[in-house]
């Protein structure tokens, strides 16, 4: 197997790859690869592995011995999936890594926004509690989650952990059903249509891929559908909500507060509407949910697995 690795600076500098290069036998490493230097660096090679890089129909034409590609990654949208298929190229992509830290990330965001954390922080900064005439502050309003509704849009296994730490706070859950999915009971968890279910949950959390029938699916009309108190969390994938929409509803108090690890255009170098220093209870990260190193070695471990199987023949 000769392999090439595009992009493994997107997995830190504190992973051992010592896994790959024992499957690949012959890895070629590039901490990072621009758009006009992937041509170049591809061709020879019969296994490309990639985070982000783009890789397209005239990528797989000029190169007639590329036969796998291994996305270090779940989304595979930098690669031109049409294409690979008819050239006979094996997409590989790593699921079921990141359960535990962006479960954990996922509750950091519901709770730090359901207790106006960062609020308090800046106002307690500001020397606002060391002028109050009492002994604390109360000027912003405190969800407690027990006994709240959680919905979960994307019952994958990340969902599943995101139910498991929000039942530990005593929420109940409600699932929806993906356009085209039958409603009824999952594992015990009612699952409804995305309109029965906005006005339903305190606290609304995105675990779903970003396909044609997703992108933009809550909008205006949806972020009306919600409580004015409600919670949205996107953990998933940029472009899943309409961010000029969100922005609007949050400085119009059509609910109550949203927190995000992802954008539409990652990193925002054009500038974002939810970039804006005059919206309310909301908290941007930085795609970062994903990125402990517990959960990065893993993803070395799956992509090495995933090359002996192609290796083997499995």
């Amino acid at each position: 197997m000769k392999a090439v690795f595009l992009d493994a600076n997107t997995l830190g500098d504190d992973v051992d790859l010592a896994s790959i290069k024992a499957v690949t036998g012959d890895l070629v490493q590039y901490g990072k690869t621009a758009p006009a230097q992937v041509l170049e660096r591809i061709q020879g090679f019969d296994t490309v592995i990639v985070n982000k890089v783009v890789l397209t129909r005239e990528h797989f034409e000029a190169c007639p011995e590329l036969k796998t590609i291994a996305v270090v990654a779940t989304g595979i949208n930098n690669i031109d999936k049409a294409a690979a298929r008819e050239h006979g190229i094996q997409v590989l992509n790593v699921t079921n890594y990141g359960r535990s830290t962006v479960a954990q990330h996922t509750m950091a965001l519901i709770l730090a926004l359901a207790t106006r954390l960062l609020d308090y922080d800046r106002d307690v900064r500001a020397g606002r509690w060391g002028k109050s005439d009492m002994f604390c502050l109360m000027d912003h309003p405190i969800m407690e989650l027990e006994g709240r509704t959680l919905g979960i849009f994307g019952y994958g296994d990340l969902g599943r952990g995101v139910i498991e730490r929000a039942e530990a706070f005593g929420m109940k859950v409600l699932l929806g059903a993906r356009p085209g999915q039958a409603a009824g009971e999952v594992d015990g968890y009612p699952r409804v249509p995305l309109d029965e279910l906005l006005p339903q949950v305190d606290v609304l959390s995105l675990h779903c891929l970003l396909t044609d029938d997703t992108r933009n699916m809550i909008g205006a009309s949806e972020l009306k559908r919600m409580k004015n108190d409600a919670l949205l969390i996107n953990t998933s994938r940029g472009g899943l909500v309409d961010e000029q929409a969100l922005a609007d509803a949050l400085r119009a108090g059509e609910i109550g507060g949203a927190g995000f690890d992802v954008l539409t255009e990652e990193p925002p170098r054009t500038g974002n509407p939810l970039l804006a220093d005059d919206i309310p209870n909301l908290i941007i990260t930085p795609h970062s949910a994903w990125a402990s190193r517990e959960a990065r070695q893993r993803i070395v471990e799956i992509t090495a697995e995933n090359l002996a199987g192609v290796a083997s023949g499995a």
